[in-house]
């Protein structure tokens, strides 16, 4: 059994840690609330563009695809990625079940073309520190990297992003492109997801009154959904950058949380583990106590 000074040191040590984890904690949730307020904010600008895309779409006819260089398929030889991922730790394991779905994705798309054809390559845009290590520790072509964005990423953050994306898409050097970050749910509940970005899938309505209303457009369908599609390639990016800090900090809240709990319990066992020792320590000194007396 430890001597009651090394208890007592640890028992010092695991409170100084759990204070440092409750202000941790208490830092999350505040910038948690913020965050998730910025996510439920844009998500009526991204809906709304979104149904305003899939009422262009099906105005526009499916013969559009083939004149705008945004929703061309063509044979897959080479899938892009792009990642993102926390810039910072201690937020449990978010960046790594974000980091193995990225994985697990491409090797079953690289599988699934390779029984068709052959087997496309790879290439990242890493956005964070974490998905940009793990990038570089498993040897993946990055193509470009975006660190250090704030815990407010701004519009022109998602723009440059998805330029990036839409150029090497342009010049082919990537026939598709997916789009994985971490869906936010609720603070406990944060889902890795995959999406299509490039080539430009606009969404289906599900039926309902917006696809019978007859609006009058100016200029044509055509012209607004040509200069919409970046747009709305951009706000894709932008909605996941928001879903990633949302999902950053509830996962760090969480984690913390547990931290802090787990430390309690600690030092509740340290303390009990001291008193044992004490004791221990004061009746063996009392028998040295009275067996000097009886030899005496």
């Amino acid at each position: 059994m430890p001597s009651t000074r090394e208890i007592r040191r640890r028992i010092v040590s695991t409170k100084n840690l759990s204070q440092i984890t409750k202000a941790m904690q208490m830092v999350a949730s505040s910038k948690m609330r913020r965050a998730q307020e910025r996510v439920q904010q844009a998500r009526p600008y991204t809906e709304q563009l979104y149904q305003l895309v899939s009422r262009l779409s099906s105005v526009s006819g499916e013969s559009l695809g083939n004149e705008v260089a945004l929703l061309q398929k063509r044979p897959v030889r080479h899938i892009g990625y792009i990642l993102l991922t926390p810039d910072r730790g201690l937020c449990g394991a978010l960046p790594s079940n974000i980091n193995r779905l990225a994985a697990s994705n491409a090797l079953e798309q690289q599988n699934k073309l390779a029984q068709i054809a052959h087997r496309p390559g790879l290439e990242y845009i890493a956005v964070g520190r974490k998905g940009r290590d793990f990038l570089l520790r498993t040897q993946q072509k990055v193509a470009a990297e975006f660190i250090n964005l704030g815990d407010k990423p701004s519009m022109n953050d998602a723009s440059a992003i998805a330029q990036v994306a839409m150029d090497a898409f342009l010049k082919g050097e990537v026939d598709v492109v997916y789009l994985v970050y971490p869906k936010f749910i609720n603070t406990v509940t944060q889902q890795p997801t995959v999406v299509q970005l490039l080539p430009v899938e606009p969404p289906r309505s599900e039926g309902g009154q917006q696809e019978k209303l007859d609006y009058i457009y100016e200029p044509d369908p055509e012209e607004i959904f040509k200069a919409l599609l970046p747009r709305y390639v951009d706000v894709q990016v932008y909605q996941a950058l928001l879903e990633t800090m949302a999902s950053f900090y509830s996962a760090q809240m969480v984690a913390m949380k547990n931290a802090t709990d787990s430390a309690k319990e600690l030092i509740e066992d340290l303390t009990l583990t001291y008193n044992k020792a004490r004791q221990a320590a004061i009746t063996t000194q009392i028998l040295e106590i009275v067996s000097g007396a009886e030899a005496l």
